[in-house]
C-alpha cells in the first residue's frame, strides 16, 4: 500500500494514519509526502519509531535537488527518494543520485509522471539501468488516452506492471509526426496554458475550495 496525501495532512493526522495503518504499509508500502516540509517529516518519522512502526516516508516533494539530501539525512527525514528524470537533471543524474541514495542506505523509486511514451521508456531506461532502484516505479501512464500518444505504434504496453525495453537505438521508440501535429492543433486550441488546481476543485468538488497545508 502507498498513501500519497501531498503534504495535505498535519503531523498529528500522518502520525494517526501510520499508527492506523500499520501492517497495511509493513508490506513493501510508504507515506508519500504526508505533511509539509522535512521538519514536519522528520517528527511523523520519530513519533512512529517511537511506538515501533518502522514504516518509511517517501518524497518527491520535500526532496527535490541534490542539496537536500544533507539535510534529510541529518533528520532522517526521508526513507525514500522519488525522483524524476526530468527534474533531477537527466538519466545519468538519476544514476548518480542512486550512487547517493545507496550510500547513506536511502531508498529510490521515480515518482508518479503524467507523460507519453517517450518520456515512459526514458524512465524504463533508467529504472532498468539503476541497480539501487529499491520500490517500483509510479507512473501516470495508464491514464492518458490512446488520442495524445506520440510514439509510433501507439501505447506503449505495460504488462504485469512491467515494460518491455526495446531492442533499438536509443530509447527503442520514435515519432509519430502526424499524432505530433494532432498534438500541436489541440495544444494551440486549448485554452489552458497554467495549471490550476483551486479553480478545478471550485469548478468540481466545492465552489468555496480554497488551497491551504495542512488541510486535515
Amino acid at each position: 500500500l502507498r498513501i500519497d496525501p501531498n503534504c495535505a495532512w498535519s503531523v498529528d493526522t500522518s502520525v494517526k494514519v501510520g499508527q492506523d495503518l500499520a501492517e497495511e504499509l509493513s508490506k513493501g508500502g510508504y507515506l508519500e509526502d504526508p505533511c509539509v516540509g522535512l521538519d514536519g517529516m522528520a517528527e511523523v518519522r520519530r513519533r512512529l519509531l517511537a511506538d515501533g512502526i518502522d514504516t518509511p516516508l517517501a518524497s518527491n516533494v520535500a526532496v527535490t535537488s541534490f542539496g537536500d539530501i544533507p539535510e534529510a539525512v541529518r533528520q532522517d527525514a526521508v526513507q525514500i527518494v522519488l525522483c524524476d528524470h526530468h527534474y533531477w537533471g537527466g538519466m545519468r543524474q538519476v544514476q548518480q543520485l542512486a550512487r547517493v541514495c545507496r550510500t547513506f542506505g536511502i531508498g529510490l523509486s521515480m515518482h508518479s509522471n503524467s507523460h507519453l511514451g517517450v518520456s515512459l521508456m526514458a524512465m524504463a531506461h533508467v529504472a532498468s539501468a539503476t541497480s539501487h532502484l529499491t520500490y517500483a516505479c509510479d507512473t501516470h501512464y495508464p491514464w492518458q488516452s490512446a488520442i495524445d500518444e506520440i510514439a509510433e505504434g501507439g501505447r506503449i504496453p505495460i504488462v504485469d506492471g512491467c515494460v518491455t525495453i526495446p531492442h533499438k537505438p536509443g530509447l527503442g521508440v520514435s515519432l509519430d509526426y502526424d499524432q505530433l501535429e494532432r498534438g500541436k492543433e489541440r495544444f494551440l486550441t486549448c485554452p489552458y496554458r497554467k495549471r490550476d488546481d483551486e479553480a478545478e476543485m471550485r469548478k468540481h468538488v466545492d465552489s468555496d475550495w480554497t488551497r491551504k497545508l495542512p488541510r486535515w
